[in-house]
C-alpha cells in the first residue's frame, strides 16, 4: 500500500508541475494587456496529445505500482524463494537504455532541423528496442530450460508477470516507433516530425524508468533499501 501511495504522491506532484509549466492553471480573464494571438491549431493538437499521453502513462504507472505492492506483500510469506537472475537481463537493460538514449538524440536533432541524423537515431532506437524484446524472450527460454517455469515458485511467477506486462507495453512502443520512423522517411518537414519524436521519446523514457524500478525490485535491492531506511529512521 505504501508503494501505491508514494507513487500517487509522485503523480500528483508531477501533474501539478505539468499543469503549471503548460499554463493550464493560468486565468486569462484576469490578465491585463493586449489580447493574445489566436491559438495555433497545430500547437493545440500537440498539447492535447501530450496531455493524453500523460494520462496514459499515469494509468500504466499505477498498474505497475499495484503489482509492485503485491510483490512486496507476497515476498513476506514463508514460501518465498529467490532465484538467480540470468546475466542476459543486464544486457537487455543496456539495450533499453540505448534505445532511450538514441531517441533522445533523435529528438535533439529534429528540434535543431537535422533530418538525416534524426532518422539515424530513430533507426538505432528501433534496432535496440527489438533487441530488448528478443533478449527478454531469450531470458524466459533460459529460465524454462533451468526448470523455472511460470508456476515454479512465487518469485518466478512474479518475474514472468512483471516482465511480461512490461513487454506488452514495449511492443506498443515499438508500434509507435515504427509509425514515427515511417513518417520520418516519408516527409522532409522536420517541424512536423519533431512533435511525433517527442511523444515517442517520452513514452520510451517512461518505460525505461519503469524497467529500472522493476530491476531494483526483482534483484532484492528494494528490500535492502527498505531495511536500511527502517534501521536509520
Amino acid at each position: 500500500m505504501s508503494v501505491i501511495l508514494t507513487f500517487l504522491l509522485v503523480i500528483f506532484c508531477f501533474g501539478g508541475w505539468w499543469l503549471t509549466k503548460n499554463h493550464f492553471l493560468s486565468k486569462p480573464w484576469l490578465e491585463h494587456g493586449a489580447p493574445a494571438a489566436s491559438v495555433d491549431s497545430d500547437a493545440s493538437h500537440r498539447q492535447t496529445a501530450k496531455i493524453g499521453l500523460g494520462v496514459f502513462l499515469a494509468v500504466i504507472g499505477s498498474l505497475f505500482a499495484i503489482f509492485t505492492s503485491a510483490y512486496f506483500e507476497r515476498m513476506g510469506l514463508p514460501d518465498w524463494r529467490s532465484f538467480q537472475l540470468p546475466r542476459l537481463l543486464w544486457v537487455n537493460t543496456g539495450m533499453l537504455i540505448a534505445c532511450s538514449a538514441a531517441l533522445h538524440c533523435a529528438l535533439i536533432d529534429a528540434r535543431n532541423g537535422f533530418l538525416v541524423p534524426a532518422r539515424s537515431g530513430l533507426a538505432i532506437a528501433g534496432v535496440a528496442g527489438l533487441a530488448f524484446v528478443f533478449g527478454q524472450l531469450a531470458v524466459w527460454v533460459q529460465l524454462v530450460n533451468e526448470g523455472l517455469g511460470v508456476s515454479a515458485t512465487p518469485a518466478v511467477t512474479f518475474f514472468y508477470l512483471l516482465t511480461g506486462l512490461h513487454g506488452l507495453h514495449i511492443l506498443g512502443g515499438l508500434v509507435a516507433l515504427a509509425m514515427t520512423c515511417a513518417s520520418a522517411w516519408r516527409t522532409t518537414a522536420i517541424s512536423e516530425l519533431a512533435p511525433k519524436i517527442e511523444l515517442c521519446t517520452i513514452y520510451w523514457h517512461f518505460l525505461l524508468a519503469i524497467w529500472l524500478a522493476m530491476v531494483v525490485v526483482i534483484t532484492g535491492w528494494a528490500e535492502d533499501i527498505v531495511v536500511t531506511c527502517s534501521q536509520l529512521f
